[in-house]
């Protein structure tokens, strides 16, 4: 069997002369087919980074709440007040005239006589109004006024924190050469034509 280059070239030269001879009518000695031996490959796979490792900032927004709290809208205020006088209505007998004596004409039995006539007192009721209370200034005093209202209060910040990203891979494919192919000249044996 023919292995390195130099004989695998005199070997050709040889074949082709047989090849000639034989053409010639001469008869083979030796015979050599060539032998192709393919390439052979292998699919492999591989981890390949599609993104580095890295940092990412991520905020969290501030938190509010709602808390209840008492204002004063009104302070305490101080003022005043006419009060009116109170007053009353008495009644009482009052001597309007005191009587006495008076002339006058009169008939009597016929007679026009002139008679001197005595008169009583006299009384009447009268009513007057008396003041029982004066008007007075009275101090009024209005309590301060407080409301309830709603307001918005800060429960939590703002957050800022980093968070680590790691690195990221993906499996892809490829066909990698494990063996080259060659080429190479076997020595074969056929029956009435090629003897070794």
């Amino acid at each position: 069997m023919i292995g390195n280059p130099a004989s695998l070239a005199v070997a050709s030269l040889a074949v082709l002369g047989m090849v000639s001879e034989t053409a010639a009518g001469g008869r083979a000695v030796e015979c050599y087919e060539q032998v192709n031996r393919p390439s052979v490959y292998e699919t492999v796979y591989e981890n390949v980074l599609i993104s580095p490792a890295g940092q990412q900032v991520e905020y969290v927004p501030a938190i509010y709440g709602t808390r209840e709290r008492v204002v004063q809208i009104a302070p305490a205020r101080v003022s005043y007040e006419i009060v009116p006088a109170i007053s009353r209505t008495i009644y009482r007998t009052v001597k309007v005239n005191d009587g006495g004596y008076s002339w006058e004409w009169r008939v009597i039995n016929g007679r026009k006589v002139l008679c001197k006539i005595r008169h009583k007192a006299r009384y009447e009721r009268v009513a007057e109004t008396v003041v029982v209370q004066p008007e007075r200034l009275r101090r009024v005093v209005s309590p301060a006024e407080y409301e309830s209202v709603a307001e918005e209060v800060l429960v939590q910040p703002e957050q800022r924190r980093i968070v680590e990203v790691p690195a990221s891979y993906q499996t892809v494919a490829r066909r990698v050469l494990v063996r080259e192919g060659s080429s190479r000249w076997r020595q074969v044996r056929i029956p009435r034509h090629c003897r070794y």
